[in-house]
């Protein structure tokens, strides 16, 4: 994971866990109420990031048949 997925991640998954720790303890209900509102925001932030720098596999060329990039064709068991 690359710095432009990994901080996006890491900031949606932090404010996760003060959101749960906030509703569980019954404190803070402004700053619960605030994350409540932006979350919907956050989580657009965090998939179009994963998505855009997100690692890709390399496209199959013409005649290729093979497309598991974590399988070698070789390997015992594939077909």
């Amino acid at each position: 994971m690359n710095r432009s997925e990994r901080i996006p991640v890491l900031v949606v998954s932090g404010l996760l866990l003060l959101y749960i720790f906030l509703i569980a303890t019954s404190s803070l209900p402004v700053i619960t109420g605030i994350i409540f509102s932006v979350s919907p925001l956050l989580v657009v932030w965090l998939a179009y990031n994963v998505v855009r720098f997100g690692n890709s596999v390399k496209e199959l060329k013409d005649g290729d048949e093979w497309g598991y990039a974590d399988k070698s064709r070789d390997e015992p068991g594939m077909v």
